[in-house]
């Protein structure tokens, strides 16, 4: 009995998805927990694992195809049944039913039909739309046939050709993180379906070293900045991940009684045990950064007191015995939180390693499903920036976030005396209706003389 692949539901929130890439075809033969296809969540693009092993038997959505949670999107022939004999068998009836939710329009449709901007002449060039999980709007083709025609949807602009008069294939999100960063789309590489330029290309394109620029006269004129005209105005519409930012949190503050305590922290210690430990590690070209040691002390600190390590679904409270923690990654379209398991069972070192491999998946869209859900506790770290004190919102069904500023020199008053010391002010944002906020003081007077006296994280 041949076995039917489903849209999985990869994040708590999910309830569609969009096949972004087939890793396979129909005719391969399948290992069980190979990865056969990418899904675009809302919140990233993630492989899909197969859960038996067998044939590709039948491809039901193709790629771009947007379908809901539980939907059909292939056949595996798992047993001694002839794949072609599969596909014959239930193609037509799988392809009728993952046509109406896979696109709106019907499945004769034609590419244009789709849209209501009119297709462009042959010889303008266009930009294909990015499969899923580049964190963008998606507007299908039409996944009743394989379209062989691009479609500009009403936002975007044609993309220039190339040197040769051939289409540029370019996602809305990779031509405006290109025109911020100022890259010629004309030099970079697409890796996406048929050759598109997406988000993780235009992340790790290098471009060229510039020739430099003749001197000046030193009489000219200096180039005047031209102003945007009076009245202008952009219309940026809402992508999924952005769609899904604004619910959530929007929910969260409203249906959670949120309450926030602030201390600061000496790190001056910190710093400098930081100092020592990264000239041991410079051999292995490892640097520790003081988020490393926040993380190693909030993993300690919510051991200590569980009644932060929690969710809460409105019903009971479940404590966790182990600490997942979930770190806010900022991507060009939006907010991703990752999430390091098991992190009391790490040193700084691993921590280091873990957690960077994970904010560099989590830009390159590339997590898979347990990296992005069943976080215990979340910190929020903008210290880079140098912001000096600020205030999360909470992600349900945790309990609590942790907000990490900037660690800075500042002047305190130390034994009578004002001296020079690295300060960090964090923040604790808690749900009121599972934390008290006598238990979160506790919880903040232990990460305070964990930070301020780093040798307590072994004990």
């Amino acid at each position: 009995m041949p076995s039917e692949i489903t849209m999985p539901q990869q994040t708590d929130t999910m309830t569609e998805g969009t096949v972004v890439q087939w890793l396979k075809k129909e005719g391969d033969k399948i290992k069980s927990g190979e990865a056969i296809v990418e899904i675009e969540t809302d919140k990233a693009t993630m492989e899909m694992e197969a859960f038996e092993a067998g044939t590709l038997a039948y491809i039901a959505v193709p790629e771009g195809g947007k379908v809901a949670v539980g939907a059909t999107i292939a056949l595996l022939a798992t047993g001694k049944e002839n794949p072609a004999d599969v596909k014959k068998q239930f193609g037509s009836a799988k392809t009728a039913a993952a046509t109406p939710a896979a696109s709106p329009v019907p499945a004769k449709a034609t590419a244009v039909e789709a849209s209501p901007v009119p297709a462009p002449p042959p010889q303008h060039a266009v930009a294909t739309l990015e499969e899923a999980a580049r964190g963008e709007m998606h507007e299908p083709d039409d996944v009743g046939h394989h379209a062989t025609r691009s479609v500009v949807p009403p936002h975007e602009t044609a993309a220039p050709q190339n040197g040769n008069g051939g289409r540029v294939r370019i996602s809305p999100l990779a031509r405006r993180i290109a025109a911020d960063k100022g890259f010629d789309v004309l030099q970079i590489t697409g890796t996406g379906p048929q050759g598109r330029i997406i988000q993780r290309d235009v992340l790790s394109f290098t471009p060229p070293a510039a020739k430099p620029a003749p001197p000046q006269p030193t009489t000219s004129a200096p180039e005047l900045v031209p102003r945007p005209a009076s009245g202008a105005k952009t219309v940026i519409p809402l992508t999924k991940m952005r769609a899904v930012i604004a619910q959530r949190l929007q929910q969260s503050k409203q249906t959670l009684p949120h309450f926030y305590e602030t201390v600061d922290i000496d790190v001056e210690a910190v710093s400098q045990l930081r100092v020592r430990i990264n000239q041991q590690l410079e051999a292995e070209k490892i640097r520790l950064s003081i988020g490393d040691f926040v993380a190693k002390a909030v993993a300690v600190t919510l051991q200590r007191h569980p009644a932060l390590n929690a969710t809460f679904d409105g019903k009971e409270i479940t404590r966790h015995a182990s600490v997942n923690l979930g770190m806010a990654v900022a991507l060009p379209e939006g907010l991703i939180v990752p999430v390091l398991r098991g992190i009391e069972q790490l040193g700084l070192r691993d921590i280091r390693l873990r957690s960077a491999d994970l904010v560099e998946r989590a830009r390159a869209q590339r997590l898979k499903q347990d990296e992005l859900s069943g976080a215990t506790f979340s910190v929020s770290n903008l210290g880079t920036f140098g912001v000096r004190e600020f205030s999360a919102i909470i992600n349900p069904p945790e309990v609590g976030i942790l907000a990490v500023a900037a660690a800075e020199k500042r002047a305190v008053v130390r034994n009578d005396q004002i001296v020079a010391r690295t300060m960090m002010t964090v923040t604790l944002s808690a749900d009121h209706r599972v934390v008290d906020g006598a238990a979160a003081a506790e919880f903040l007077r232990t990460f305070k003389s964990l930070l301020e006296d780093p040798g307590l994280m072994l004990t």
